[in-house]
């Protein structure tokens, strides 16, 4: 149900700032503003939080299921919507629902099962792939991977504008004209699985790819001959990147240094898949993480907040930082200002966590969930 709410007693999270004897006012799907302790106004119900972190909905651009869902291998609505439901329960209140490397036909059908399904969560897709560079493919199938051209790049999209609005490409082996032809039709690209020296992928910034898939992982290495993609990553003004920060993907040490590096163009994604025994990605847990049927890595088993909770604890990067690569970073990386923050007029998407990093709370567009 969806009230006047007024979340109290908690450490506020805004944009750079972190309020103490503060109230956040939420009426109906929108986010009202922050007022003091003192000035709650009437017909609010009021929530004491005791002493929580109250921060904006979690936001990851790149995940492809939960637990046993895999939306690539049960391309239906049933799956999508369940993948929401778990993510709403971690505090991911918005997400990229990604799809690695497959056949034209089942990004197709994954494009017409997302429109048909009217998600409220998941807030597009993310192909990563089938564009990519097969040196660096790491668990996408070799066979499957091709060059983008204008009339596949036709046959995918036009139609569905505002549904894929995010690719990963290897930038080295994609021209300028299919980069200019996603950027018309509002594709976020991102660069990835790829080979690319320093001066390929800093041409590429430079005509439309705006940032790098999981950065170090499945891309050109960092070498003081040829510093590759990451280091052009490093020395670019604008290009952003994420980063899966599990310790597994990525060793935190190789996290910290890219933090001091990339600042606040750095974010945070998880990655995430879910066990299937079935389809071309079978992913199979081992312990903390997936891996392939062969033993190659594949994704993550980790929710935004544990990823939060590791930039914190195993990194040292502090609370509110590390809670801004999960929401303001990739907020602004999309151009959206009404998620990923706590200002008046914003979708009411919180969360509410405690200091052992474990979910209170969960308001989605104004209802209080949990």
């Amino acid at each position: 149900m969806k009230l006047k709410t007024a979340l109290k007693n908690g450490r506020i999270f805004t944009d750079y700032e972190i309020l103490h004897d503060h109230v956040l006012l939420l009426d109906g799907d929108r986010i009202t503003g922050i007022v003091k302790a003192q000035q709650i106004p009437s017909g609010y119900n009021e929530i004491d939080v005791k002493g929580a972190n109250i921060c904006p909905g979690l936001i990851d651009l790149q995940i492809y299921g939960t637990q046993n869902d895999l939306f690539s291998a049960d391309l239906t609505s049933e799956t999508l919507h369940n993948i929401e439901n778990n993510l709403l329960k971690q505090g991911c209140t918005s997400f990229n629902l990604t799809l690695a490397t497959n056949t034209l036909e089942v990004f197709k059908k994954a494009i017409s099962v997302f429109k048909q399904s009217n998600p409220r969560v998941a807030i597009g897709l993310h192909l990563e792939g089938p564009f990519l560079n097969a040196q660096k493919r790491g668990a996408h199938p070799a066979d499957l991977i091709c060059e983008a051209t204008i009339p596949l790049l036709e046959d995918l999209l036009n139609g569905n504008e505002g549904v894929v609005n995010m690719m990963t490409v290897a930038p080295e082996l994609t021209s300028e004209i299919c980069l200019k032809f996603l950027q018309d039709k509002g594709v976020l690209i991102t660069a990835g699985h790829s080979a690319a020296t320093f001066e390929q992928a800093t041409k590429s910034f430079n005509h439309g790819v705006s940032a790098v898939t999981h950065l170090w992982n499945a891309m050109s290495g960092l070498h003081h001959r040829e510093v590759g993609l990451p280091g052009a990553t490093f020395n670019h003004d604008h290009v952003c990147a994420s980063i899966i920060v599990d310790g597994i993907h990525v060793d935190f040490q190789a996290v910290k240094l890219s933090k001091r590096l990339l600042g606040e163009r750095l974010f945070l994604i998880t990655d995430a898949v879910g066990s299937s025994d079935q389809g071309i990605y079978q992913h199979i847990l081992k312990d903390d993480h997936y891996v392939l049927p062969d033993g190659t890595l594949s994704g993550s088993a980790m929710s935004m907040l544990k990823s939060i909770n590791n930039c914190v604890n195993k990194i040292g990067i502090p609370l509110d930082e590390s809670i801004r690569m999960a929401t303001l970073y990739p907020a602004r990386l999309l151009k959206r200002g009404d998620i990923g923050v706590l200002s008046a007029g914003a979708i009411a998407n919180v969360l509410v966590f405690d200091h052992d990093f474990q979910v209170q709370q969960v308001v989605f567009q104004g209802e209080l969930l949990f």
